[in-house]
Order: structure tokens, then sequence, then C-alpha cells
């Protein structure tokens, strides 16, 4: 029998790399697309090529966000997705055997800034401004058209913890004692939030929430994200947007005693936004990362009867830390 072959974008990331081995072992072959894969972006004809036939496609292809939101890293943040996505969308649609499922990564944060309430898949609240704009962006071109042969899924993914650069950071601040709430406030607005794309939404300014660090925090371990892709992967009945996150969602001064906890200090200075937005400038970083409160519900992936390994916050992190324990260095190797 031929062995199944599985395409991946974007498989040099954390998340990437960690499918990518995940397909091995089950004795997958792999292909990727990147700067300097199998096939490379901006050749059409080789993406083609490439995804006539595979069984499985996983597109993971985008600038980090976790950088400073310039006008010229916005518009990548934007263009990379999009016009990734739509490389893809093209090759499944002329494809003589098109891949029977296709994975394509989004994100939690398309939903509203929610502390009352979670959000699902079927009655969540999409938000607005610019990272919302960016999610909806990318999702559009993803289920555009019809694809009859090809079962989509849309990966609404929380924050990945794991031994990857959002969890080292947290780590970091921990052991530098700088592991306190994270608390928003009033700060001079600015327009890097803005909305973006062809119907870009909110406020051309920068607003702020009074969470005093009870703004919520989604989560998934890594190892659930590659469990829960092979579980979507064999269930035929599924497709659409999919929560990927843990049903034990924490707040901030949680998942920030939590990071003391497990990073061994006792104390952790409070950060609120006038001291955020200026060392996270220093940084190239946005304190909408850890300011906006995420609060998403993993529906589909519970009503259809997954069992997460890690549903809980505090034994997560635990058995992040058996791997790797953080180091105060880890800040600047995030």
């Amino acid at each position: 029998m031929p062995r199944p072959r599985v395409v991946i974008a974007g498989a040099s990331g954390f998340v990437g790399r960690a499918l990518a081995s995940a397909f091995r072992d089950e004795g997958y072959d792999l292909d990727t697309i990147s700067r300097t894969g199998t096939a490379t972006w901006g050749d059409q004809p080789a993406i083609d090529r490439l995804v006539d036939g595979a069984d499985v496609l996983v597109n993971l292809a985008g600038k980090i966000v976790s950088c400073r939101y310039t006008d010229a890293a916005r518009d990548e943040i934007l263009r990379s997705r999009v016009e990734t996505t739509r490389a893809l969308h093209r090759a499944v649609r002329i494809a003589a055997r098109p891949p029977r499922v296709w994975f394509n990564a989004s994100t939690a944060t398309i939903y509203r800034h929610e502390t009352e309430r979670g959000n699902d898949e079927v009655d969540g609240v999409i938000g607005d401004g610019f990272s919302v704009d960016v999610a909806t962006s990318w999702e559009r071109a993803f289920f555009e058209g019809d694809l009859p042969g090809t079962r989509r899924i849309a990966l609404r993914m929380a924050i990945v913890l794991g031994d990857g650069p959002a969890t080292r950071m947290l780590f970091a601040l921990g052991r530098l004692g700088l592991g306190g709430p994270q608390i928003d406030s009033w700060w001079f607005p600015h327009r890097r939030y803005r909305g973006i794309g062809a119907h870009p939404t909110g406020s051309v300014w920068s607003s702020w929430h009074r969470t005093s660090g009870r703004q919520r925090f989604s989560w998934i371990h890594i190892d659930d994200v590659v469990a829960s892709v092979r579980f979507l992967r064999d269930r035929d009945d599924l497709e659409g947007p999919v929560n990927l996150s843990a049903p034990g969602v924490s707040d901030n001064r949680t998942l920030m005693n939590e990071v003391r906890r497990v990073a061994r200090r006792r104390i952790g200075l409070p950060a609120f936004r006038w001291m955020l937005d200026p060392a996270m400038a220093l940084l190239r970083n946005e304190p909408e990362l850890v300011l906006k409160s995420r609060w998403a519900v993993p529906r589909v992936l519970t009503e259809a009867g997954f069992r997460f390994r890690h549903p809980e916050l505090g034994p997560a992190l635990d058995a992040v830390a058996s791997v790797h324990r953080p180091r105060a260095g880890d800040l600047f190797s995030a």
C-alpha cells in the first residue's frame, strides 16, 4: 500500500514542527511549502503539483504576530495569511485528486473582548479591529467557493503552551520577578489596532478595558493541538471553524500565579498599561497579547467526544516545565 502523504505549509514554526513530527510518526510522507520547502511560495505550478494527490493539507503559514504593529508589519501579517491561503485554495480547486481534508490556521482572537461568557463556534461573537479583521479575512479566503472533494477546518487556536515563544516569555517573566498580573488602564490612544483589509472594523483609535487583571486567558497544550488535528482528520462529519482551546479557561491573575509557582518565585510585580506599553515597545511587541480578554470554548471538540490530555492550566504548565524548566534568559530568546 502507498504511504499517505501530508503537505504542511509553515512547518518550521513551533506548531508546525510538532505536527510534522506527529504525521511522520504515523507513517506519512511529508512535503512542505515555505521559502525553502519542497515547494516555495511564489511558484504556483510547484504548489499545484504538490497539493494534487496529498491526503492531508495543513496551512500554518503567516508572519508571527509577536511583533510591534507598525504599518509594514500590519500589512505583512494580513498579506502573508490571505495570499498563502489563496494560493493553496487554487491548488486544491484544480487538483485532479484534492486532499480529503484541509486544515487552515486561524485564531481564537477572532472573538470579541469577553469577560462574561465564553465564545463557542456556534454562538460566539466576532470582535472588531486589526487582529479580528486579519482573522476574518483569513477565514473568508479559506472558506471561499465550493471545494466538494475537500473537507475544510479552520483551527481557531488559543495561546499554545509548550516549548514555544509564548510560554518561554511567560516563564521568563516569572523568573525575573515580573510575574504579577497585567492590568489594563488608560494610555495615550494610538492607531496600531485600527481595522485593516477590504472591510476594516472598529475604532480608529485604541481603547482600554477595566479588567484589573481578570481578563480571560484561553490556552491549549501543544499535545492537545496535535491530538485534536488527528481527531478531526479522522472524523469525516466535522468541518468549519473549530476552537482549539482547553476547557479549563483561566484569567490573567491565575495564569501569572501558576507561572510564578512553576518558575519558583513567590513574588511577581504587577504591570500596568503605562508600564507595559513602553516596555513592549522596547521588546518590539504589543500589550494587546496579554491585555485582551480571550474566552474561547471548545464546543465542537467537546460535543464530538474529544478528550483533552491537559484540560486544566496548572498541570499543563507543570507538563511543559518537566520538559523545559524556565530560565530568566528565556526572555531574550523567546
